[in-house]
């Protein structure tokens, strides 16, 4: 079984003192940085764009995991990836071609994240699991922070975790959306070995952002 990692959604962090909330995170044990990147046109609401993490990541040597709610998401790629990028994540409604999608940002020696929303069926991605690197699985409805798990999707999880193993292949799964201390244990055992989340690691136990990273990675 995969390490269980954590991915901190810095859409919970103080965005007045960012720089020092990612190294708060890093002192805590995070594994990565989760940045949500929203257009107010695929989803209703609007977060950063290329400049803001490209400052952010010159102050850290943290992978980015960068999920782009945006669309059309194709032309946008390369900005993300020159900003610092190193997961880029992209769903398949937003772009006309996924498999062109998919090769640019392979070509841009970035690892490639798709993420599906609570309706997508894994059939949509199906042809490409052997060119991806990480299947983003939306407990919620992606546009904003603080809304409810949805437990239907963990029988998403369980279909890849079956054809990853079927046809032996080594992508990541993550999942987003609601992720907290009582929901997280089913995530893992549902085959989901990273997690995003941003109030529980953020707000919970006053903001003790060790402790709660420990408690979402316990079984």
């Amino acid at each position: 079984m995969k390490k269980i990692k954590i991915s901190p959604s810095i859409l919970s962090a103080d965005f007045s003192q960012l720089g020092n909330e990612i190294k708060r995170l890093k002192d805590g044990g995070a594994d990565m940085i989760h940045v949500d990147v929203m257009d107010g046109h695929f989803v209703p609401n609007l977060t950063i764009g290329p400049p803001v993490i490209k400052a952010l990541k010159k102050q850290s040597s943290m992978i980015f995991d960068v999920h782009l709610m945006i669309s059309p998401v194709h032309k946008y790629i390369k900005a993300y990836s020159d900003a610092g990028a190193d997961i880029i994540t992209i769903h398949p409604e937003a772009t006309d071609n996924l498999k062109l999608s998919i090769l640019k940002i392979k070509e841009l020696n970035k690892k490639v994240g798709v993420s599906l929303n609570p309706e997508t069926k894994v059939d949509v991605i199906l042809e490409h699991l052997d060119k991806i690197d990480l299947v983003l699985i939306m407990s919620v409805n992606p546009g904003f922070g603080g809304q409810k798990f949805i437990p239907e999707v963990l029988n998403k999880i369980k279909e890849l975790k079956k054809i990853q193993e079927n046809k032996n292949l080594d992508f990541d799964i993550e999942i987003d959306g609601g992720i907290n201390f009582d929901n997280s244990k089913i995530a893992i055992e549902a085959g989901a070995n990273i997690l995003v989340s941003g109030t529980t690691i953020f707000k919970s136990n006053d903001g003790d952002i060790k402790k709660n990273i420990e408690l979402l990675k316990s079984k």
